[in-house]
């Protein structure tokens, strides 16, 4: 009889009040900081995801950036592929997998000559995207006139 009552007392107590997780955000570009420990230049960097960007002698494809919303607790991720390029024009993938901003030396590319770890994701970025032309003017500049002499004129302009 005691079960059955301690049973009706945890049904009667209501559900069981379990945290909600909240929703990781897709962003559409990643952004990146790359050190070349020869020069000791350190360089900022964005690319949106599915483009290939070369720094150094390393191509970085974001395959996926995620950001939580900024009520939570902030975990940036990215999952990315990073390929090295010889002097030979041969390609080997050198790094497959998970970086996060929060904990930069845990799968950070470390490179004999380049570093490059995850900053931020963002939705937007001042780099345009990979599928339309860099901002320029839409008029093609026309060409200057040429004075050309008319007959019975000499050009003596040299």
């Amino acid at each position: 009889m005691l079960r059955t009552g301690a049973l009706a007392l945890c049904l009667c107590a209501g559900p069981l009040v379990v945290p909600a997780l909240a929703d990781t955000i897709a962003n559409r570009v990643a952004a990146f900081s790359g050190l070349d420990k020869i020069t000791g230049r350190i360089t900022a960097f964005d690319v949106y995801i599915n483009e290939t960007v070369q720094f150094g002698a390393l191509q970085i494809t974001p395959r996926a950036c995620y950001t939580r919303p900024p009520t939570e607790t902030q975990r940036t991720s990215v999952f990315v592929e990073v390929d090295q390029v010889s002097l030979r024009g041969t390609v080997e993938r050198i790094f497959t997998g998970w970086m996060f901003a929060d904990s930069p030396a845990l799968n950070a590319i470390d490179h004999a000559v380049y570093d490059i770890w995850l900053i931020d994701c963002k939705q937007s970025s001042d780099v345009p995207p990979p599928d339309q032309p860099a901002p320029g003017p839409t008029d093609p500049i026309p060409p200057e006139p040429v004075d050309v002499p008319s007959e019975g004129q000499v050009d003596d302009r040299g």
